[in-house]
């Protein structure tokens, strides 16, 4: 087990999480797929909270991408209810509460109700001091075509770094300075393509619903035995 982490310091202030592997974990178990789903929700809001506590103020996690309608109808109709049945537990909530929800991606590709709960729980919690971002319906690369389209039909003519950074769905945030992927699996899968240029990697093979607040805590060590050279050297 890590060393427990207490308290973030300001090196580290954004996490994201690729959630992967809750279908693997209910087929170990002999479950349907969708049941990996529900319990990897309640690890989720788990995890959140425990960034939150540890001082985390931005957690990014990916949620459902672009590609991930290619799924069975059954698979996509469970994932669609439970960020549904989240977002109402948010918004009960919302009233004196933590945490701003934001989401990033194409919603109107969602079921309408579900697209307009969405916006409306951003609203909602838009002064909240910690931020978790959900990326849903979302690609990177997308996000990147979509905020250089933007900008064109604005008039600009000669678009920068700085001025995509501010078209992004995450315009206004520090990058992530940490991206976690749980799952064994060795890849950003389309996540974040341009805020994780210098983010540090820490891959995992927990399986996304069994990660606790010891699997965090071992990350955020390794995070903190790295030296971030943005290209530069050291010593």
């Amino acid at each position: 087990m890590a060393d427990k982490v207490t308290l973030c310091d300001e090196r580290l202030q954004h996490i994201a999480f690729i959630m992967d592997g809750n279908g693997r974990w209910a087929k170990k178990r002999g479950m349907p797929r969708e049941y990996g789903h529900k319990v990897g929700a309640k690890v989720f809001k788990e995890v959140i909270k425990y960034c939150g506590d540890i001082g985390i103020k931005y957690v990014t996690v990916y949620a459902f991408s672009t590609e991930n309608w290619k799924r069975s109808e059954k698979e996509v109709s469970s994932i669609m209810k439970l960020l549904g049945e989240y977002i109402k537990e948010a918004e009960g909530s919302a009233d004196g509460g933590e945490l701003r929800v934001k989401f990033l991606g194409d919603l109107s590709k969602l079921p309408k109700e579900l697209e307009r709960e969405a916006l409306r729980l951003e609203k909602m919690t838009e002064n909240c001091p910690q931020t978790v971002n959900i990326a849903l319906n979302y690609g990177g690369r997308a996000e990147i075509v979509e905020a250089v389209n933007r900008l064109i039909s604005q008039g600009e003519t000669s678009i920068t770094e700085k001025t995509l950074s501010a078209s992004l769905y995450t315009a206004g945030m520090p990058d992530p300075d940490l991206i976690v992927r749980t799952g064994g699996e060795f890849r950003l899968s389309n996540f974040l393509m341009w805020q994780s240029a210098y983010s540090e990697l820490y891959f995992t093979n927990t399986l996304w619903p069994d990660m606790k607040s010891e699997d965090v805590d071992a990350a955020v060590s390794e995070f903190y035995r790295r030296t971030r050279r943005y290209g530069g050297v050291t010593g």
